[in-house]
């Protein structure tokens, strides 16, 4: 075997390169370097084994077929080579080609269970054999869970609709979401069969996602689906791989599994969504947004994607591509509710409270009309909060009014219309009637429990505020606003020393305007003037 050495200096030289870039450089440029590399010493292993990893994780199917030929020359090629090697195979039709790449995971310590599975869709693809027969493979025992999964696709591939249907809804819903994605993904082989009636039944259930991808079917739209059913099944068990790695933390072979599916099957949105995420995990910002702009416009995930463009751009501090991004949304999707209030939580955040209370009175007007499942009184408190924020009190009174109005009954809002109005000196009477019903339905709520104490507090009540507030900074320790309302009544009940040491506790967490007042406090004591809010 040949390989590069100090003396084969073009190839050490552009393999050091790459390894560099490794450190710093975008996952394609990554590639690029390993590719040259393996131009220079295509028979080296170590060179052909990083090209192979990086090809994957990048994304670049072509490098990664040319590593793992080097490699099978070597004789060292690893399950992610071997997948490789099979999910090209069938999509090309090379049914031989794809059971040997098959056959050769047989040996793998972890891996073992993968042949039957992929041989089922061997011959599906090829009409050669049973399909079928392979599931009750023995060495498919600790992969039960696989099997359930990848039995209604191999159904619904057979023309077997009603089986599919009933096998889908067999699968339990976890929390990673690949029961729906499950369900999709049946659901676009049965309605690419004609099976429209079947599709709608598979995609019951009433999720966000599901009723996107119901409507779809029911506005006689394709889902994203794969080339071949095969093809299907392939991408849907190397995903469900890659979530449970995921889920244990094996980060890397996470995101080969979710590549690999990719190759697979570049047109559904769940294999580009899962590559996004573990790419985003791995602080590769641009690769994670390259795969989020497979996600169609029109796709079920495409409100996801979405949500999840706008958190990387502000984790990357790009809020202004950020805001950009989610007011596009809002005017390419006017009656959506979701991309209204995503805008409004961005220039909640950038400190444009006006501008996010404007786009929340769309999303108001849209729920009063029935356009979604969001409730009104839930948007009204958002409205309320940023027009506080904007200064206009008078117009958050009345829309925290008529949240309270659409929910008599929810602590939340009583809680924060009473403790506006409390903060402000109004109404005191009404406001303490309401906290004191929010108290009454969730007792145990420290922010619920700070505002009743506060309100005994300011109607001259310390007695009664005292054992409230404490319990209060029990419950929430490091809330700047609940320690300095414990102080505050410490300090008129004649506790100094106790006051002080809440206003303290308080000055951690504070902010600049807040830690002004405490230092004061603590300085010179209570005064009218410092009274918090």
């Amino acid at each position: 075997m040949a390989q590069a050495s100090v003396g084969d200096t073009g190839a050490l030289a552009a393999y050091v390169r790459a390894r560099v870039a490794e450190t710093g450089g975008s996952p394609s440029d990554v590639a690029q370097r390993y590719a040259a590399a393996l131009t220079l010493a295509e028979g080296n292993e170590v060179v052909a084994g990083r090209a192979l990893d990086q090809a994957i994780a990048a994304g670049d199917e072509a490098l990664a077929l040319r590593a793992e030929a080097a490699l099978e020359k070597t004789g060292t090629v690893p399950v992610e080579g071997r997948l490789l090697r099979y999910q090209d195979a069938l999509k090309a039709r090379r049914w031989d080609s794809a059971n040997g790449a098959a056959d050769a995971l047989a040996k793998d310590d972890v891996f073992s269970f993968l042949p039957p599975l992929l041989h089922a869709w061997t011959a599906q693809a090829s009409g050669k054999g049973d399909p079928f027969a392979s599931l009750t493979d023995p060495k498919l025992a600790p992969a039960a869970a696989y099997v359930a999964e990848q039995r209604p696709l191999l159904l619904a591939a057979a023309g077997r609709r009603a089986e599919a249907v009933e096998a889908v809804k067999q699968v339990p819903a976890v929390a990673d979401g690949r029961a729906e994605r499950l369900r999709i993904a049946v659901a676009a082989l049965l309605a690419r069969q004609g099976g429209k009636v079947e599709a709608l039944q598979v995609l019951e259930g009433g999720s966000p996602v599901l009723n996107a991808a119901r409507a779809e079917v029911e506005a006689g739209r394709k889902l994203a689906a794969a080339d071949t059913p095969a093809a299907a099944g392939v991408a849907t068990l190397f995903l469900a791989i890659s979530r449970d790695l995921n889920a244990q933390e094996v980060r890397g072979p996470a995101l080969a599994f979710a590549r690999l599916a990719t190759f697979v099957a570049p047109q559904p949105s769940d294999a580009w969504m899962a590559s996004a995420e573990l790419l985003a995990a791995r602080g590769e910002t641009e690769g994670a947004m390259a795969a989020l702009d497979h996600v169609g416009r029109d796709d079920p995930f495409a409100r996801e994607a979405a949500s999840r463009r706008l958190a990387l751009l502000l984790k990357a501090g790009r809020k202004d591509e950020a805001l950009a991004a989610a007011r596009a949304a809002a005017e390419r999707l006017p009656r959506d509710v979701e991309a209204w209030t995503s805008l409004a939580d961005l220039q909640t955040q950038a400190g444009a409270y006006r501008e996010a209370a404007a786009a929340l009175d769309k999303a108001v007007a849209l729920a009063a009309s029935g356009d979604t499942n969001r409730p009104e009184w839930a948007l009204q408190v958002m409205r309320g909060n940023a027009l506080v924020q904007a200064g206009d009190w008078p117009a958050a009174r009345a829309a925290l009014q008529r949240a309270n109005t659409l929910a008599p009954n929810q602590p939340v809002v009583m809680n924060f219309l009473g403790y506006s109005q409390l903060e402000r000196r109004e109404n005191m009477g009404e406001a303490t009637r309401l906290i004191e019903q929010a108290s009454a339905l969730q007792p145990d709520d420290s922010a619920i429990t700070d505002s009743l104490g506060w309100a005994y507090y300011v109607r001259g009540e310390v007695p009664k505020a005292i054992p409230l507030l404490e319990k209060a900074a029990q419950g929430q320790p490091a809330d700047a606003a609940i320690n300095e309302h414990l102080g505050d009544a410490y300090y008129a009940a004649g506790r100094r020393f106790d006051a002080r040491y809440a206003w303290r506790a308080a000055l951690i967490y504070a902010d600049a305007k807040a830690a002004q007042r405490l230092r004061a406090k603590i300085d010179t004591g209570l005064s009218p003037a410092l009274t918090a809010p």
